[in-house]
């Protein structure tokens, strides 16, 4: 390799002369040849390989693919740091290198063409290119297309193409991004002929207006009558052979443009709009006389209108989700037929939003985000968020030697893309800094595309982009934001504060979705609710990161930093998505597609508490274009989970943005009469009437559920004595050890239950932290008030789990105090602290044989010196591990886990489910599979019914795992689980919230849970 090709990896300059300028990525009927297969491939461990010549080492690759996942070098995962020294431009010299190397013949369908063009689609990091020997060019951007032009390297026969990948070069330190650093050629390499008369390139844009005195209110895509209106096609730009025809079939418009010069506005009536919810699309086609471009229109119109951010004049809320491209198996290789069922999977779940964090997806992608319809803010490949650590000194987004880069990268990000009508918003990149370099890519873009806004984060006093963006604002400072109380923001002065609060706002990232979370998502939606300037966010992020691994027994599991032995990582934090590894969605993606559903539903108050006292239904479209014609309202009633009636709401078709009211039907009003311990439950669904490209009839849009009456449980009484003999009938009283169908040990300790050998009750403080629990992001909340504070917190609070482990809520000691057998049953009392505490748990378990089973009510009273919250309150008791392979049934809250901060799509019913399903298999090993509100449970041979609380009616919650909390806590993957030797049943009075401090808030104090005196009463049946 020449000294000028190293030299070239140090360079700030994109790339080589030979690149063609960036042009849009079209759908063409001119020839082409894919060249992606098995090539030859060689790796070096340094920038100054052997040359392509040199025979040794050569082996198979194929491409697209990242070399480190078929095994040369290795994967490694940073979020912010830089896995090479801080030098820019410089790389090290330590530079693994990929050479690759295949024969190709040029197709017949070639013959007429007047160029040929070599286009790579993704290349990580640094690419130069020979073809016969002769050299290409080289290229930078790993996310970004580059094409070359061949046409004068080619040969008949048999052609040679060779390219040389550098994982690292100056570029390097432009793509930061929070992801796997993969080197590659990743995506599609391609030939393309270009005919004597081609269509090269074409800006098309398809603007709407809504017809004066039309309502706007549109149908779904499942059927409904949108509006009309006015399209307006706008061609800013093409670069083609004249004359140019343009057609749009089914609006009639056909025409010729004799010269540039000659091309005009088309205005057409009666289009309908597109939008992420009716994504209407209209096939085009441009044609010149040697190529026709394929396109597909969406006629909208993006503005901002003071605060508002509109699309089609109507206000924009963004549901939305940042989504890298990864899999476990290819890394950032497409596969469409996998994006196209995630995506679906992100509609079902009221996602509405991408952006497309950190750098420009596979291109259809967004042909996907047109067809499927999302709100798309599209991001350009920038992050250099390692020059954080120097307080930003040499960041190049300041330095004028990388404009080029910059130029280059955003150019590159909006040619390409510029044709999609899901695009509504250009992302300047991320955590890049500021400095003159982002302000000249925001001018760039500004006189490129006047339509859409510029977004960029990290320019927090608004000098050079359209919106106000933030990650993770506080919820006193996003209300500030929105219009309340002012408070200081980040970075700006009292002018630039107003100019921002001036703009619509968006959370660019929001409610960190790592393992068992995020709490907190409903507090923002209300939010967005109150406050019009606010337009929602996007929840970081889509999917957990987690490459496939196998341990040395060919055990597989997710790997995260760290397991591929990098000398820096960090950690798991790549693995903080809403879907699993695997494609399994979290329970943390069902609460956000309750809280964001785009169909409110809620009961009124039944008069006078009761059923007969009447109520209403209140349905609210909070679509931003659809009608509910695509829903149909289906609703039940419940007895105690059983259902006892159903039928149909008929609310007419309710316009966007609108709403109505229904009465609650005849037959949950004449509900029959309650028997001791009834619950009767109203549900109103939302659910699809007929299929959508992305899900079924009945997929559940939204849903309510209201309590309509409830009748008090019978107390449970001891167990009866016979008539005339003062003695306890046959099952009651003490048998020796025995007691009912228990019997318990000289401590007062259960030992076995209907013949099967059991432990318990143990008082459990502790659950495995989950990685909010063990994040400190931001302030903590247990130690400053975050109303007091403006929402900061205490901002040098540790973790709640460093403070539980401090206080030892991991390794409590058992003393038992007195045990005491009566008549009826037995009160065992036991003292309960930690090695070196003086804080700890007075606890007293009585047990009562009743006719119904055997009572346990345990009261748990605190003393010493309690300063930390606890994660739980419970006791644990464990069953044979028999039960492991069975299922479970039960009545109370289900089907997922939730917790105090996030319960909106937990309903009270009657549920099953496999024992193993009971908890989420988290990449990390953390708390999980609580369920609160237990009415009865039942596993194998035994059932567990909890008691009310006489005041409050509280009920204690279950979490049914083949591992202790402690031993969850230990693990860093799920292989390092131990073998389960007893299936484990908690039984919590209550637990601690979620939060999002991973990577943003902490439990709120409402979500808490303070040491304090309980109870909580369980009937082991």
């Amino acid at each position: 390799m020449t000294d000028a090709a190293l030299d070239d990896l140090h360079a700030t300059t994109p790339g080589s002369a030979t690149r063609l300028a960036p042009r849009a990525w079209l759908h063409t009927d001119a020839p082409c040849l894919s060249l992606a297969g098995e090539w030859d491939f060689r790796w070096s461990p340094v920038a100054d390989a052997p040359a392509f010549e040199d025979p040794d080492g050569w082996g198979t690759l194929p491409v697209p693919s990242h070399w480190v996942l078929h095994g040369h070098g290795a994967p490694s995962y940073t979020n912010v740091q830089y896995p090479f020294p801080i030098d820019a431009p410089h790389p090290p010299d330590e530079n693994p290198t990929g050479d690759h190397r295949r024969t190709f013949t040029v197709p017949g369908s070639f013959d007429g063409a007047a160029r040929v063009l070599l286009r790579f689609d993704g290349v990580e990091s640094h690419f130069r290119v020979w073809l016969n020997g002769q050299e290409v060019g080289w290229s930078t951007g790993s996310r970004l297309a580059t094409e070359f032009d061949v046409t004068e390297l080619l040969v008949p026969g048999d052609n040679e193409l060779r390219v040389r990948v550098h994982q690292w070069s100056a570029a390097s330190y432009l793509e930061d991004q929070d992801q796997w650093w993969l080197p590659g050629i990743f995506r599609d390499v391609t030939l393309l002929a270009r005919p004597v008369a081609p269509i090269d390139d074409v800006f098309v844009r398809a603007a709407w207006s809504a017809v004066p005195g039309d309502g706007a209110s549109a149908g779904t895509a499942a059927s409904g009558r949108p509006a009309t209106g006015t399209g307006t096609i706008t061609v800013p730009s093409i670069e083609a052979t004249f004359p140019v025809r343009f057609r749009v079939p089914e609006l009639g418009v056909d025409v010729t443009w004799a010269s540039a010069e000659d091309v005009a506005p088309v205005t057409v009536e009666g289009v309908e709009p597109w939008s992420a919810e009716v994504p209407r699309l209209y096939d085009a086609t441009m044609s010149a006389a040697g190529e026709t471009v394929a396109l597909r229109l969406g006629f909208r119109t993006v503005q901002i209108v003071g605060d508002r951010f509109l699309v089609n004049g109507e206000r924009v809320v963004f549901h939305g989700v940042n989504r890298h491209e990864t899999h476990p198996e290819r890394g950032r290789v497409f596969d469409e037929a996998h994006a196209r069922a995630d995506m679906a999977l992100m509609k079902r779940s009221n996602v509405n939003a991408i952006r497309t964090s950190h750098y420009p997806p596979h291109p259809r992608v967004l042909d996907l985000a047109d067809e499927l319809g999302f709100w798309v803010v599209l991001e350009c490949d920038l992050e250099t968020h390692g020059f954080e650590a120097l307080g930003w000194q040499g960041n190049p987004s300041d330095d004028p030697a990388w404009e080029d880069a910059y130029l280059d990268r955003i150019a590159r990000t909006v040619e390409r893309d510029k044709n999609h009508a899901s695009i509504v918003m250009w992302s300047l990149g991320n955590e890049s800094g500021t400095g003159r370099n982002l302000a000249a890519m925001a001018q760039w873009v500004h006189a490129r595309d006047t339509e859409r806004p510029v977004h960029y984060e990290g320019d927090y006093t608004g000098e050079y982009t359209d919106v106000y963006s933030r990650m993770y604002p506080t919820l006193q400072e996003t209300e500030s934001i929105g219009g309340g109380a002012a408070t200081p923001l980040l970075g700006c002065g009292p002018a630039e504060a107003a100019r921002q609060r001036s703009k619509p706002f968006l959370h660019c990232e929001y409610v960190h979705a790592m393992g068992n979370g995020p709490g907190q998502i409903a507090e923002y939606e209300a939010l967005v609710d109150r406050y019009p300037r606010l337009h929602g966010g996007f929840v970081w992020e889509w999917r957990d990161h987690g490459l496939l691994a196998h341990t040395a027994d060919g055990t597989p599991y997710y790997a995260y930093g760290g397991d591929h032995h990098e000398v820096v990582h960090d950690g798991n934090f790549v693995m903080d998505g809403l879907v699993l590894p695997d494609d399994t969605p979290t329970p943390g993606l069902a609460e956000f597609a309750a809280v964001v559903a785009p169909v409110r539903l809620s009961v009124s108050p039944f008069g006078g508490g009761t059923a007969a006292g009447g109520g209403t239904v209140l349905i609210e479209n909070r679509y931003h274009s659809a009608s509910t014609a695509g829903l149909r309202f289906v609703w039940t009633l419940s007895r105690n989970g059983v259902v006892e009636a159903s039928g149909r709401l008929a609310p007419g078709v309710v316009a966007a943005r609108g709403s109505a009211t229904v009465p609650v039907p005849a037959e949950v009003l004449a509900a029959a009469a309650l028997a001791p311990g009834d619950e009767l439950w109203f549900e109103v669904v939302a659910e699809l009437a007929g299929p959508t490209a992305w899900a079924d009839t009945g997929h559940v849009v939204a849903r309510t559920q209201t309590l309509v009456a409830s009748a008090p449980a019978r107390v449970v009484d001891a167990a009866p004595q016979r008539a005339g003999t003062g003695s306890r009938g046959p099952r009651s009283g003490w048998d020796g050890d025995r007691l009912g169908e228990a019997t318990f040990t000289a401590r007062g300790d259960l030992a076995s239950l209907k013949g099967h050998a059991v432990a318990g009750p143990r008082l459990e403080l502790w659950r495995a932290p989950t990685d909010n629990d063990r994040g400190a992001s931001q302030g903590g909340y247990e130690t400053a008030d975050p109303v007091l504070t403006g929402g900061v917190g205490d901002p040098d609070a540790p973790s709640s789990a460093s403070r539980w482990e401090a206080r030892g809520l991991d390794r409590l000691t058992h003393r038992l105090v007195a045990v005491e057998r009566t008549d009826d049953g037995l009160v065992q009392r036991v003292r309960v602290a930690a090695a070196n505490s003086g804080a700890g748990v007075e606890v007293t378990h009585r047990w009562t044989l009743t006719d119904a089973g055997l009572l346990l009510r345990t009261d748990a009273v605190p003393f010493g010196g309690w300063d930390v919250t606890w994660p739980r309150v419970g006791v644990r008791i464990d069953l044979p591990a028999a039960l492991l392979d069975g299922t479970v049934s039960w009545f109370g809250t289900g089907p997922d886990e939730s917790y105090a901060d996030s319960s909106h799509a937990a309903r009270v019913g009657r549920f099953e489910a496999p024992v193993s399903a009971m908890t989420t298999r988290y990449s990390m090993p953390q708390e999980t599979g609580h369920r609160p509100e237990l009415r009865t449970l039942t596993v194998g041979p035994f059932t567990v019914s909890t008691v009310p609380d006489p005041a409050s009616g509280h009920r204690a919650g279950f979490t049914l795992t083949p591992w202790t909390a402690q031993q969850v806590g230990r693990a860093g993957h799920p292989h390092e689980l131990p073998t389960p030797d007893a299936l484990y049943l908690y039984l919590d009075d209550a637990q601690h919230g979620l939060g999002s401090r991973a990577c943003g808030l902490d439990v709120l104090p409402e979500h808490q849970l303070w040491p304090s005196a309980r109870s909580w009463s369980v009937l082991l049946a």
